[in-house]
């Protein structure tokens, strides 16, 4: 499923939405943005936000938290950029235009990665979290949150139904647990942490894997 979305689509997908991105999106996400924070907070230290996007979480994170925030799509990064100026968001290190899937970081980097809707919206989703835990240090989190796709049901056959569409709009809705389970066992360094139910109903999940 690799090809399943190009880069060039994700890329003009969300320069499409960085105008309306807040507004359409900012309410709906922002359970699970505040979650992800939360444990990031946690652990401290200096974090990787990738698929940063407009900074909409960048101003909710603690001010000793330091942050390098990454996204595919320069217009949302230069509304993320403008909002740590009116900010004065001095803790936010840097933000870059970066390919999540072959980060610029040297190995070891960062206490945390964290990642907020980006897994179901990349081209390769296996190979783009091998990179995340590269730049680990180790015993560092790997923080996701994301839509999870029903196994079975109605919710499931929506899902498929729906799958062409979204790809054009830049994501993935069916993308299934197994997917991560075998990517974890497959990677052999990572342990599975904590996977939590979150709102709207449970569509999206809370997943922490620590770097062994």
């Amino acid at each position: 499923m690799a090809g399943d979305i190009d880069r060039e689509g994700v890329e003009k997908a969300y320069g499409r939405w960085a105008p309306i991105y807040d507004l359409v999106f900012g309410k709906v996400f922002d359970s699970g943005r505040q979650s992800t924070i939360a444990e990031a907070d946690r652990i401290g230290g200096r974090i990787l936000d990738v698929g940063v996007g407009t900074g909409l979480s960048l101003s909710d994170y603690a001010r000793s938290t330091r942050i390098c925030g990454v996204d595919i799509s320069e217009p949302m990064l230069r509304r993320a950029q403008a909002r740590v100026r009116a900010l004065g968001l001095t803790n936010v290190e840097t933000l870059a235009v970066m390919d999540a899937k072959t980060l610029a970081f040297a190995d070891g980097s960062f206490d945390a990665v964290v990642a907020q809707y980006v897994i179901t919206a990349v081209p390769d989703p296996e190979a783009t979290l091998d990179d995340f835990v590269r730049v680990l240090k180790h015993g560092g989190e790997l923080i996701l949150v994301n839509h999870i796709g029903a196994e079975n049901g109605p919710r499931r056959l929506f899902e498929l139904a729906f799958a062409p569409l979204a790809r054009r709009l830049g994501w993935r809705p069916e993308f299934p647990w197994e997917r991560l389970v075998k990517w974890a066992a497959t990677h052999g360094g990572v342990q599975l942490a904590e996977r939590r139910a979150m709102s709207p109903m449970g569509h999206f999940s809370l997943i922490r894997y620590v770097k062994a």
